[in-house]
């Protein structure tokens, strides 16, 4: 820690470890808040994302800041906590393969008709203005579709919907659509990258808790459910997968991540690429 850090610390505060006990108080209320389950090998990267709260709280142990955020405390600083918690890392065209079939293989099926589709777990929004720079190309920016991304946090939610981000995020953009879907920012926003506005207007983000019961959202042609489900125990992960599957049409995808598999998921979800299930 920096020593002007240091020096901005109440009196007698000190680098303070997470104890075996405050890790599982925070273990098994983030679980039942998201179903997400944390290993014990996760102790570390936990206390290391709440640290600089405590700080800003002037709160001298785990302990003391989960009493602040149990259920009947401070619901802001809850949601503050949930959101340093869930947040993963993103990026534009992450797994691309699944972008290559969605446009060769889903998007000609479509025939002029209405595309939406679901990015179900989006964090800051990359995977979204992916999937648009996708339906833009292959259907044309005057065709009728939309991407609707949703998260648990109303943090990365609230960035995602800026569309603005730093320039090296932009590597794995193909070359032509970084060009086309993409402005470099000058003067004070030198060194960042914002996602066109027409492209932004197609593009609409509401926060979802993905194990409670789901919204009105409709129904759509493909949900990109990746990199979540990893984290939920098996309970969890069938509930998720069988809410998340009956907002899909018949013929639609739902799409895991690489290290994620459906094995004993729903009959009616069929393995057709591998982490590409279609709805029968």
């Amino acid at each position: 820690m920096p020593p002007s850090e240091l020096l901005s610390l109440p009196p007698g505060f000190g680098l303070v470890a997470m104890s075996d006990a405050e890790f599982r108080d925070y273990q098994q209320f983030i679980e039942r808040l998201t179903g997400i389950h944390l290993a014990p090998i996760k102790k570390a990267m936990l206390a290391g994302r709440l640290a600089k709260r405590l700080r800003d709280c002037q709160l001298d142990s785990y302990g003391a800041y989960f009493r602040r955020i149990a259920e009947g405390g401070d619901a802001q600083e809850r949601q503050i906590a949930i959101d340093l918690i869930t947040t993963n890392e993103t990026y534009f065209f992450r797994e691309p393969k699944h972008f290559d079939a969605l446009r060769s293989r889903l998007l000609p099926t479509r025939n002029g008709q209405p595309v939406r589709i679901w990015s179900a777990a989006c964090a800051s929004g990359e995977e979204c203005y992916s999937l648009a720079m996708v339906l833009a190309d292959v259907l044309g920016e005057q065709a009728a579709w939309e991407v609707l991304g949703s998260d648990i946090s109303s943090r990365v939610l609230a960035s995602a919907q800026r569309g603005l981000y730093p320039m090296e995020r932009g590597h794995h953009i193909p070359p032509e659509l970084l060009k086309r879907f993409c402005l470099r920012g000058t003067g004070d926003y030198m060194g960042t990258l914002l996602v066109e506005s027409g492209l932004r207007k197609r593009v609409r983000f509401k926060p979802i808790n993905l194990i409670e019961p789901l919204p009105e959202i409709g129904l759509f042609d493909a949900i990109f459910l990746r990199n979540v489900i990893i984290y939920f125990d098996a309970e969890t992960k069938r509930r998720v997968v069988n809410a998340v599957s009956q907002r899909l049409k018949p013929g639609g995808w739902l799409v895991v991540g690489h290290s994620e598999s459906l094995i004993g998921q729903p009959a009616n979800l069929l393995p057709i690429l591998p982490t590409i299930y279609c709805k029968q």
